[in-house]
């Protein structure tokens, strides 16, 4: 499905971030999209479902009904591509994994990027931070934590670029730091 999807979006200047296809009494195709410096809005992903919809009409990849879902991956976003690692390094991310390393599946802690295939990341041992190497290819599911950081670095990267202006910046901005009563 990817193959089919990625040339449509990447021509209109996006970046497949996830394409999922749910089960349910009428199947449901995610697909996750976003700008290569971020900020997708509510009118790309129309157009993207637009131009996804006709390839998939004309390419009939899926024989029963299903409904198309273009979305955003949002602040707290799916990690699909080991470029994610390094791009979000720094930031605190969930990740699990199909294998069992040292008893265990599921780490949280700070993403250090990469190296080579693996994905580094700080994890508490025993109280003492740590640094390991995941397999990429072992990973069945990552996503960054929404955490008040990333909240404000997201938003502050969203002002630099013009999607924000700087009153909603500073709203914004004082809920976070708490100095606005809510």
């Amino acid at each position: 499905m990817a193959e089919i999807i990625t040339p449509v979006i990447e021509d209109m200047g996006f970046e497949l971030v996830r394409v999922r296809l749910m089960g349910g009494e009428t199947a449901t195709l995610q697909i996750m999209a976003d700008k290569a410096n971020g900020g997708i809005e509510v009118d790309d992903c129309a157009q993207i479902s637009t131009a996804v919809s006709a390839t998939l009409d004309v390419e009939d990849p899926l024989e029963d009904a299903y409904t198309l879902e273009v979305s955003s991956p949002g602040i707290d976003r799916p990690l699909t591509r080991l470029k994610d690692f390094d791009v979000w390094q720094g930031y605190e991310a969930k990740i699990e994994t199909t294998e069992m390393i040292d008893g265990r599946r599921r780490f949280k802690g700070d993403i250090q990027g990469t190296e080579g295939n693996d994905v580094l990341i700080e994890i508490e041992d025993h109280g003492k931070p740590v640094t390991i190497g995941l397999k990429f290819e072992w990973l069945s599911d990552a996503k960054l934590v929404l955490t008040d950081d990333l909240i404000r670095d997201v938003l502050r990267a969203r002002k630099d670029a013009g999607d924000v202006d700087e009153k909603q910046f500073d709203e914004i901005q004082t809920i976070i730091d708490g100095d606005e009563e809510t």
